[in-house]
C-alpha cells in the first residue's frame, strides 16, 4: 500500500487542482435522495460489492431498482411508481446466497423481461417470466451450468445476428485447483443454450474477470467483446467478431491488453467521432481508451482529466446537463481518506477535457462504493444514477437537480429481425450538422445495468435533424425532424414519414414486420389507403380512415406487401413485412 501512495503522489497536484477548481461552464446539480424516493436499503457487507439494476423490470414506462446482495439476503425490488419508490416481491423463488449482478433479459424475445442473477459463491440462476412477473427457474432446462463458476459479471449481446441475445459470463476463480473461464453461451432461441466458448475461440484459461461488454469497436455492423481482468498476470482482452460465429483475441494489436487490476467495462463516444471508447478502473489509475478508428486505441486518462488516482470500480458515462456531451462519474472504494477520493465526478468540456466541478453536489460523497447504473427516476429527462456501498453503508440514489432547461430526448428500441430489446443497435442523433451516437448494452460496467433507455442531450436545440438506428439485423431506420423533451419508442423496420418540416407531422405503422394487427397513426387525416401484395394485387382497401386504423394481417399469408395512402394530396408508399 506504501508504494502505492507513493504512486499517488504523482498525480496528487494535478489532482487538488482539478478538484478544486471552479467549474465555469454549467451548473450541474445532484443531490442524495434515496430516503426521500423510499429507499433506506443497504445490499451489505459483500467484499467488492453488490450489482444494481436501474431498470423497468415490470414495463410501465418507469425505471426501477433491483440489488444484489450479500449471503442471506434476497434480492431486493423496488417499483418506481410516479417517481417513489417501493419495496415489492416477486412471483420469485428466494435467492438469499451472495449474489453479484442482476440482469433483466428478454431471452425469448416474447416482450417481457426474464432475470439472470450471478453469484461467485454459488450457482447462477436462470429465472424465465412466463407473464405478469410469474417467474420459473429455467436454469438446468436451459443447458447453463449448475456448478459455482464463481461469476461475478455477466453481459447480453448477439454475436451471432439471429435474434436472439446470447451471454458472456465472466468469472474471478481464485481456487488455484479449480481455474474456471469464461464462457460465451449460444441462444438457441428455445429457452435452451449452447456452450461454444471453445468453437467461438474464447480461450479455456482462466482469467480472474470481473465483468465484459459487448459493443462494435470498429463499425462493422458486428458484436465485439471487451473483458476486465484482475491482476496483472491476466491481460485485458478484446475479442473481435469474425462474421462467421468465430472470435479473434486482439487486445495487443489494438492496444487494450492493460496488465491492471482493472474492474469496469464502460463504453461511451465521450468525443461524438462515432466510435466507441472504453473507460477501465484500476487501483490507484483508470485508462480512458479513446477509439482512434483504425482498430486501434490511445489512453487519454491523463490528458483528458478522467485519471482516477483512488480504487476505482463502477463508472458511468451520462449527460448529466443534457449539454450535448458525455460527462462521468465513477465509483471508489475509498472513503474518509482526504488522500484518496471515495468517487469522482468529471464534467465534459467538449473538447476533449473534463472538469471536476466543486459544486455539483458530491463533496461529501464519502460511501465505499462499488457498482452504479444510470436510470431515469422521474421520467424529466434527466439522467438519474444509483450507487451500491459495501460496509453496510445504504446505496445512495443520486437525484438530477440540474435547473439549466436543456432540452433532452430518450430513445427506447423494440427489435422485430433482431433481438426484442434492440441490445448491439447503434443510435445516431443529429442537431444542425452535429451528431451524437449512442450504443445499447444489457449488463455493462462493474456488476451494472443501465436503464433500457437511451438519453441525448439537446443543449438549447428543439428540433432534432434526424434520428437514425443501425440494428443488428442491418436495417436501418432514420426519422426527420424529431421535436425535443420527448421518449420515442422506435420499432424496427417502422416507416416513418417525415412530413414537411413546417407541418412536423408524423405518420407511422407498426409493428413491422406485423404478426397479427398493423397499426397506422396519424396526426393529419390519411385518405384511401390500399395495401398491395409482391404480385401488386389489392388486398385491402379502406377510404373512411382519418388519424388511427388498426388492420388485421393475421389473414394475410407472410410475405411483403405495399401501404399505398395519400396525405396532403400526395401518394405514399410503406414496405411492410408480413411475418
Amino acid at each position: 500500500m506504501l508504494k502505492g501512495r507513493n504512486m499517488f503522489c504523482q498525480y496528487f497536484f494535478l489532482t487538488i487542482m482539478i478538484t478544486f477548481s471552479p467549474s465555469t461552464y454549467t451548473q450541474i446539480k445532484f443531490e442524495s435522495m434515496a430516503t426521500d424516493l423510499g429507499i433506506d436499503y443497504s445490499t451489505g457487507s459483500t467484499n467488492m460489492g453488490n450489482g444494481v439494476s436501474f431498470y423497468d423490470f415490470d414495463n410501465d414506462g418507469w425505471d426501477d431498482l433491483t440489488f444484489a446482495s450479500e449471503d442471506g439476503k434476497n434480492i431486493k425490488f423496488f417499483k418506481n411508481k410516479n417517481g417513489i419508490f417501493s419495496s415489492v416481491s416477486l412471483n420469485i423463488t428466494s435467492v438469499n446466497y451472495e449474489t453479484r449482478q442482476v440482469n433483466w433479459v428478454d431471452i425469448d424475445n416474447d416482450g417481457d423481461k426474464d432475470l439472470f442473477i450471478t453469484s461467485n459463491t454459488n450457482r447462477n440462476i436462470l429465472f424465465e417470466n412466463t407473464g405478469t412477473l410469474n417467474f420459473k427457474e429455467i436454469t438446468t432446462s436451459a443447458g447453463l451450468p449448475t456448478d459455482n463458476l464463481f461469476t461475478y459479471g455477466a453481459s447480453w449481446g448477439d454475436y451471432n445476428n439471429d435474434g436472439f441475445l446470447d451471454v458472456f459470463i465472466a468469472n474471478r476463480d481464485i481456487n488455484l485447483l479449480t481455474q474456471t473461464p469464461n464462457y460465451l453461451f449460444k441462444n438457441n432461441g428455445n429457452n435452451t443454450f449452447t456452450d461454444v466458448s471453445l468453437s467461438a475461440g474464447i480461450d479455456r484459461l482462466e482469467h480472474l474477470s470481473f465483468c465484459s461488454a459487448f459493443f462494435d469497436f470498429n463499425n462493422d455492423g458486428l458484436q465485439d467483446i471487451y473483458i476486465s481482468n484482475d491482476k496483472a498476470i491476466s491481460p485485458n482482452q478484446l475479442y473481435k467478431n469474425n462474421g462467421d460465429n468465430t472470435f479473434t483475441e486482439v487486445g495487443s494489436l489494438t492496444g487494450t491488453n492493460l496488465k491492471i487490476n482493472a474492474m469496469t467495462v464502460t463504453i461511451g463516444d465521450f468525443n461524438n467521432d462515432g466510435w466507441f471508447d472504453i473507460y477501465v478502473t484500476d487501483l490507484l489509475k483508470s485508462i480512458l481508451f479513446r477509439n482512434n478508428g483504425d482498430e486501434t486505441f490511445t489512453d487519454v486518462a491523463l490528458s483528458s482529466g478522467t485519471k482516477f488516482n483512488s480504487v476505482g470500480w463502477g463508472s458511468v458515462f451520462l449527460d448529466a446537463d443534457n449539454d450535448k456531451d458525455l460527462d462521468l462519474y465513477v465509483s471508489g472504494s475509498y472513503f474518509n481518506d482526504p488522500n484518496f477520493a471515495s468517487s469522482s465526478f468529471y464534467e465534459n468540456l467538449n473538447d476533449g477535457t473534463f472538469v471536476i466541478p466543486s459544486d455539483a453536489g458530491f463533496a461529501n460523497d464519502q460511501g465505499y462504493s462499488h457498482s452504479n447504473a444510470i436510470g431515469d427516476i422521474n421520467n424529466d429527462g434527466l439522467p438519474d444514477f444509483v450507487v451500491t456501498n459495501t460496509n453496510n453503508q445504504n446505496v445512495v440514489v443520486w437525484q438530477n437537480k440540474n435547473t439549466e432547461n436543456n432540452h433532452w430526448l430518450k430513445v427506447d428500441l423494440e427489435g422485430t429481425v433482431s433481438n426484442k430489446d434492440g441490445i448491439g443497435s447503434l443510435i445516431e442523433i443529429s442537431i444542425n450538422g452535429k451528431k451524437q451516437f449512442r450504443y445499447t448494452h444489457c449488463g455493462e460496467g462493474y456488476l451494472s445495468q443501465n436503464s433500457s433507455t437511451e438519453f441525448f442531450g439537446l443543449g438549447t436545440s428543439t428540433l432534432i435533424d434526424y434520428v437514425k438506428v443501425k440494428w443488428l439485423s442491418g436495417k436501418e431506420d432514420v426519422f426527420n425532424d424529431v421535436t425535443s423533451n420527448q421518449k420515442i419508442h422506435i420499432v424496427e423496420g417502422t416507416a416513418l414519414l417525415s412530413i414537411p418540416k413546417s407541418e412536423n407531422i408524423i405518420v407511422s405503422a407498426s409493428p413491422n414486420p406485423v404478426i397479427d394487427n398493423l397499426f397506422i397513426r396519424s396526426k393529419i387525416p390519411v385518405n384511401n389507403i390500399r395495401i398491395y401484395n409482391i404480385l401488386q394485387q389489392l388486398v385491402y382497401s379502406n377510404t373512411d380512415f382519418i388519424f388511427d386504423e388498426s388492420i388485421k394481417f393475421s389473414a394475410f399469408e407472410s410475405g411483403v406487401y405495399f401501404l399505398n395512402f395519400m396525405i396532403e394530396n400526395q401518394s405514399k408508399t410503406l414496405k411492410i413485412i408480413k411475418k
